[in-house]
C-alpha cells in the first residue's frame, strides 16, 4: 500500500512519489468494502435484469421493447454510477488509481478485488454504451441530450482526479456531479415522458434547480477539502471551503423552502429534503471525524439526493 503522510491536523499530504507521478493513494479493502462490493454487483446485474424484464413485458414489440428496456438500464445505471462516485469517497478510494484515466492495466485485476473506483469506470463506460445504443435507436431529445451529457460527464472525470490530487479547482469537481444528474435527469425524463423536449423540460422543472444547485455545491464542497482532509467546524466561515459549505446548506434550505410552497404536490420529496438536512450535518461531523473515510453515509446522503429529484419528477408525472 502507499506509504500515506498525515500531518497533526489529520491532512492527507502525499509523498514525494505521489507528487511527482500520477498521485496514487491505494483505499482499504475493508470488510464494508468487500460489503459494498456484493451490493453494487447486485445493483448492476438488478439493473440489467429490469431492463430485460421491460423489455419481454412491453406493450411494444421489436425495437420499441428494447428501446424500453434499454431506457430502463440506462436510469439505472446513471444512478448506480452517481452511488459508484460518493461509495468511491466515502471509503477513501478517489486516487486508488492515480491520475490515469480512464483505464489501467489492471483495472480488472482492481475490480475483482473490489475497487470502488475500478467498478466506477467499468459502470461509467457500459453507460456511454448503452448511451450509443439509444441515439441510434431511438434519436431524440432524451437520447441526444442524453449522450452529449455522458460524454461531457466522462471527460469531465479525469478533472476530479486532478481536483482530488490539488492540480484543478473545485468547480471542476461540482461541474462534473451536476453533468452526472443532467444525465440521470435526461433519461429518466424521457422515459417517464415519452417525446419530452428535454431541455424545455428542465427549464419549466423550476423546482429541480435548486436540486441541481445544491448537487453542484456539493461537489464543489468535496473538491474545495480536497483527498483525505477535514472541512473542520466553524460557526462563521474562515476558509473558502467554509464558504462553500454555507452556500450548500442555504441552497439545500432553498430546496425545502421551494418544496413546502407547493405543498401537497411534492409530499415524499419535501420530507425526504427536511431528512436530508439532519443527514447532511451526520455527513459534516463524519468528514472531520475521518476524514480520509467517512464511510456509507456519502452513499446514504446521496441516494437521498437521487430519491429527492426521483420523487420530484414521478409527482408531476
Amino acid at each position: 500500500m502507499a506509504d500515506q503522510n498525515f500531518s497533526g491536523e489529520g491532512t492527507f499530504e502525499p509523498t514525494a512519489v505521489e507528487a511527482a507521478g500520477s498521485s496514487v493513494v491505494e483505499g482499504e479493502l475493508t470488510p464494508a468494502v468487500r460489503v459494498v462490493r456484493s451490493l453494487i454487483a447486485a445493483l448492476v446485474l438488478g439493473s440489467i435484469a429490469a431492463g430485460v424484464w421491460e423489455a419481454a413485458s412491453s406493450s411494444q414489440h421489436g425495437r420499441a421493447a428494447l428501446v424500453d428496456g434499454l431506457f430502463l438500464t440506462q436510469i439505472l445505471l446513471a444512478a448506480v454510477l452517481i452511488l459508484l462516485g460518493s461509495l468511491v469517497e466515502g471509503f477513501g478510494f478517489g486516487l486508488s488509481l492515480g491520475t490515469h484515466w480512464p483505464y489501467t492495466r489492471n483495472l480488472f485485476v482492481l475490480l475483482a478485488t473490489g475497487d470502488p473506483e475500478a467498478a466506477h469506470r467499468v459502470v461509467a463506460t457500459l453507460v456511454g454504451l448503452i448511451a450509443v445504443a439509444l441515439a441510434l435507436l431511438a434519436p431524440g431529445s432524451a437520447t441526444g441530450n442524453g449522450l452529449a451529457l455522458v460524454v461531457l460527464t466522462a471527460l469531465l472525470g479525469i478533472g476530479t482526479l486532478h481536483v482530488l490530487s490539488g492540480r484543478f479547482p473545485s468547480f471542476v469537481h461540482g461541474t462534473h456531479g451536476l453533468l452526472a444528474y443532467g444525465v440521470f435527469l435526461s433519461y429518466l425524463a424521457g422515459f417517464l415522458f415519452h417525446g419530452v423536449a428535454f431541455w424545455p423540460y428542465l427549464g419549466a422543472m423550476w423546482v429541480l434547480h435548486p436540486v441541481l444547485v445544491t448537487v453542484f455545491l456539493g461537489g464543489m464542497t468535496t473538491g474545495q477539502r480536497g483527498f483525505g482532509k477535514p472541512i473542520d467546524a466553524f460557526y462563521m466561515p474562515q476558509r473558502a471551503v467554509h464558504w462553500v459549505v454555507a452556500l450548500h446548506i442555504l441552497s439545500a434550505l432553498s430546496l425545502v423552502a421551494a418544496l413546502g410552497w407547493f405543498m401537497p404536490v411534492f409530499p415524499v420529496a419535501f420530507f425526504a429534503a427536511v431528512a436530508q438536512i439532519a443527514v447532511g450535518f451526520l455527513l459534516f461531523h463524519a468528514v472531520n471525524l475521518k476524514p480520509k473515510n467517512p464511510g456509507m453515509i456519502v452513499a446514504f446522503h446521496q441516494g437521498m439526493v437521487l430519491f429527492i429529484t426521483v420523487a420530484v419528477v414521478a409527482a408531476l408525472r
